[in-house]
């Protein structure tokens, strides 16, 4: 990764920056064009991450005034732990970062502020078709075994 990429919390004024990468993400989910999270989704989800009382937090990759990647954490109570568990819920970076350590500055962004939190743990989740974000995955974290079910209202 260049040296002169910072990884730092998102301010108001990187909203015109952030909404391509929260696009961007959103669209390699397959949540775009008549999929789309509907607006109101994305405006409180930013709001979340100006809100003293919400749980939810952003991180931005930086580099000269250009984000090049975000990330999005939560922490969260547990039945099996005292201390708080951190969520690491979204991860993505613009085309031109990929495979420069960009991602893997995230990562680490917000282990850093998971132990800040006195959080003893981060996890999250990625689609099985994800190969290359696994690729960085399997190298920063272990696979907890666990399958994910849902349902959805």
């Amino acid at each position: 990764m260049p040296g002169d990429v910072t990884i730092r919390s998102v301010t108001r004024d990187d909203y015109a920056q952030w909404l391509p990468l929260w696009d961007g993400y959103n669209a390699f989910y397959g949540r775009s064009g008549a999929t789309a999270l509907a607006p109101a989704i994305t405006a409180m989800t930013w709001q979340r991450f100006f809100d003293a009382y919400e749980p939810v937090h952003a991180l931005v990759a930086d580099q000269d005034g250009k984000l090049l990647g975000l990330t999005h954490y939560l922490f969260h109570r547990s039945t099996t732990a005292i201390e708080p568990s951190c969520y690491l819920q979204d991860l993505f970076t613009s085309a031109e970062a990929r495979g420069k350590g960009v991602g893997r500055a995230l990562i680490n962004g917000v282990y850093a502020q998971a132990k800040l939190a006195g959080s003893p743990r981060v996890y999250w989740q990625t689609h099985e078709t994800n190969h290359t974000a696994m690729q960085l995955y399997d190298k920063v974290a272990e696979k907890s075994g666990f399958v994910v079910y849902r349902r959805i209202f």
